[in-house]
């Protein structure tokens, strides 16, 4: 959700801040803006819409040069989307210019204090109630005076800690043409550290085309930024240490390359990213999993006797797959936990639960928020995670990277298999050490390293599927039904088709249907099920005649080999056959294209659907 980017160095910062801004894009935004300093003053240029339609045009008219200067994208909370509403904003006094991700709870009564001393405002965001705050603590240097920036910084610590809420700001002034300053709470900030250059991002992937070495930001830290140096201190400590981390990526990987979309190249990047999360992980003369950053010993390991998983959105789904896979595989109780709901309910936690927070970001808020909160409580707190230095993966007693790459397609596709990978993994390796038995630990091993080849054999059948969605694409309602494992990926197919196509999808078990949600099948509501084989075959395939009993369309997600099922159903997709527990890695492949060609028959945004954001920084 929005997105800051910083420049300072010897370039142009309008089209370096303007090009990073549009890496933000699958953030999420309504508007977009930057301020540059021009030596003298500060130029403000800011949009509603996109960046090409609005900021991009608005540039080509009036350029704002300079070698200094600070960008945002907009994702609209406090205020309708505006030209208004967008950032930068400036001070009272024009001196001085913020961008801001997060939320001002506090900001009604900031602003009504700082009106009554005679301030003006042009927005109703909480952003520039922030923005005149540090303004009012600031004293500008006397007339031929050259300031120093020790009072800048100080301006806007003294603002920060007035605010309750989330903050990861960018600031620039007047006064100090070779400086940016930035803060971060509970809102990711990031310094690229480059040679004579820096910049300063919400998010990495912006400056892996300018450097691969940065710094994650914690909380509280403040950075004061020039073009050949930065330091870093913190509110509440004073000093502040930090670690230069390497990105793992490339430029061409956070590139569409020949794909017409981001999320058409993640779904076909899937057979390399289950590979990934998989690589090095496989004991197969131990039939179980290695681990190396659990940080936890085998005893620890053995002593757990309940799991609480947290997430949100479609890693809430992967969470509730491993619910099924760990219960199964190494009998510990699981509880999937919404991150919204767990990190303000007094569930009681005892010495033997281990928490494991789910995120492909690591900057959700709700999760984070969920972790600390265990963490508070004395809990152990795994996280399951795909950014390396990001503040979940930082913060965690221990966790296991998923290497699925950046992932910019708003809806998750290879971060949710990859998640299921390494939950799989998890899964048998505590079943290892407690309950399963060798031989059934080498089949699902023997399963899992199958997989990657089947996902390449799935996304051969893309021709199929979109002739399917071309049929199906004018519907208005949905159903996925799924039970047993495949409950979980119904839920995920039915989020897919919800986000991207904007059409009305629900995701039930199989035999829920005959308790309400039959009485809204009719012949123009298809029923995606997913019934391949198992030891509920028989089951589902008895749900869907109940369906195709009222009309209903039916699309099958079947099991290759299967030939009772297509005179059963109005479409069939295979999928290869697998382990039970292993399906979920296949079944969601079709699912995703599914949803994908269904999008793009009804000329959706599939990259930036509306509404959304990718990584939702705030509550």
């Amino acid at each position: 959700m929005c997105g800051i980017y910083g420049y300072i160095g010897q370039e142009d910062a309008s089209g370096i801040i303007t090009e990073g801004l549009r890496r933000l894009e699958y953030r999420g935004y309504d508007s977009a803006g930057i301020a540059v300093h021009n030596g003298k003053t500060i130029e403000i240029r800011k949009r509603q819409g996109r960046i090409d339609s609005g900021l991009s045009k608005l540039l080509d008219q009036s350029p704002a040069n300079g070698k200094v200067g600070i960008g945002h994208t907009r994702w609209a909370t406090h205020g309708d989307p505006s030209d208004d509403n967008s950032h930068p904003h400036l001070d009272a006094s024009g001196r001085i210019a913020v961008v801001h991700n997060g939320i001002i709870e506090n900001f009604d009564r900031l602003k009504k204090t700082l009106m009554e001393a005679g301030h003006e405002f042009q927005s109703a965001t909480d952003s520039e109630v922030l923005a005149h705050l540090i303004g009012s603590h600031y004293t500008p240097p006397a007339e031929g005076q050259e300031g120093d920036v020790v009072d800048l910084k100080n301006a806007i610590v003294t603002a920060l800690r007035e605010v309750i809420g989330t903050y990861g700001v960018s600031v620039v002034c007047t006064d100090h043409p070779d400086v940016i300053i930035g803060a971060r709470r509970g809102s990711p900030l990031i310094i690229g550290v480059g040679d004579g250059e820096h910049f300063l991002t919400s998010d990495a992937n912006a400056v892996v085309a300018h450097t691969k070495q940065v710094v994650f930001l914690n909380d509280y830290d403040v950075v004061t930024m020039h073009s050949d140096r930065f330091t870093v201190s913190n509110m509440g400590t004073g000093t502040a240490s930090f670690q230069i981390s390497q990105i793992e990526f490339d430029d061409e990987a956070a590139e569409k390359g020949e794909f017409n979309h981001f999320m058409l190249k993640e779904i076909f990047e899937q057979p390399q990213t289950v590979r990934n999360a998989l690589r090095g992980r496989v004991d197969s003369e131990a039939s179980t999993a290695i681990f190396g950053g659990l940080n936890l010993t085998p005893s620890e390991l053995r002593s757990i006797d309940r799991i609480v998983i947290t997430a949100c959105g479609t890693s809430w789904h992967a969470g509730l797959v491993g619910e099924y896979l760990i219960e199964e595989l190494s009998h510990i109780p699981v509880e999937v936990e919404y991150a919204s709901e767990f990190r303000y309910r007094n569930a009681p936690i005892d010495k033997g639960t281990l928490l494991i927070a789910i995120t492909q970001s690591g900057e959700t808020a709700d999760t984070l928020a969920a972790l600390r909160e265990a963490k508070r409580r004395g809990q152990t707190a795994l996280a399951l995670c795909n950014v390396v230095g990001s503040s979940i993966a930082r913060e965690a007693d221990g966790g296991i990277y998923l290497h699925a790459g950046p992932e910019i397609g708003v809806a998750s596709t290879k971060a949710f298999t990859s998640q299921v990978t390494v939950l799989t993994l998890f899964a048998l390796f505590m079943g290892r050490i407690r309950v399963l038995s060798a031989q059934q630990g080498s089949e699902i091993i023997k399963a899992l390293e199958a997989v990657p080849d089947q996902i390449e054999w799935l996304l051969q059948t893309h021709k199929q599927i979109r002739e399917i969605a071309k049929k199906y694409s004018e519907a208005t309602n949905f159903f996925f039904l799924g039970r047993h494992i495949n409950f979980p990926v119904a839920l995920e197919g039915a989020l897919k088709l919800k986000e991207i196509s904007y059409i009305h999808a629900e995701g039930y078990p199989a035999a829920e249907m005959k308790h309400g949600p039959i009485a809204l099948i009719d012949s123009s509501t298809p029923s995606i099920v997913l019934a391949t084989d198992g030891a509920l075959y028989d089951k589902i395939i008895s749900n869907q005649e109940v369906v195709q009993a009222r009309k209903g369309p039916v699309i099958a997600i079947a099991t290759e080999g299967d030939h009772t099922i297509e005179g059963k159903a109005d479409e069939v997709i295979f999928v290869p056959k697998t382990h039970e527990l292993i399906y979920p890695l296949l079944s969601s492949i079709p699912l995703q294209l599914l949803a994908y060609y269904i999008a793009v028959e009804r000329g959706c945004d599939v990259d930036k659907p509306r509404n959304l954001a990718k990584s939702v920084t705030v509550e």
